[in-house]
């Protein structure tokens, strides 16, 4: 069902992404020298489709490390709560052991 979902989504989005791609394939010129236009020390000719989908990849992957920074002191916390409850679930097995299995009837009723 979920593959149903995911294709449900996927197969428009990339028939859309043809049909962009398919449109806007004119060449245009990308230049990083922002002081001469007419001659540019450094430019390329690409599809304007190549140009738009590589913005929004590394859009994608600028915002996704952004995300990944930010979370790290929870990554950190859940790490270290990990850590802990494994200690304490040690301790606890080690405790059981340590208990005859005839004071743990006796134990129980205490509480």
């Amino acid at each position: 069902m979920k593959a149903f979902f995911k294709a449900l989504v996927l197969v428009p989005l990339a028939i859309l992404l043809v049909l962009f791609s398919v449109a806007n394939r004119a060449p245009v010129r990308v230049s990083l020298d922002p002081i001469s236009r007419d001659a540019p020390l450094f430019s390329v000719e690409l599809p304007l489709f190549a140009v738009i989908l590589a913005t929004l990849a590394v859009g994608v992957l600028i915002g996704g490390l952004a995300t990944w920074l930010a979370q790290g002191k929870h990554r950190k916390a859940a790490r270290v709560t990990r850590k802990e409850c494994q200690m304490l679930r040690d301790e606890a097995q080690s405790l059981r052991a340590a208990v005859p299995d005839s004071a743990l009837p006796a134990l129980t009723s205490r509480v």
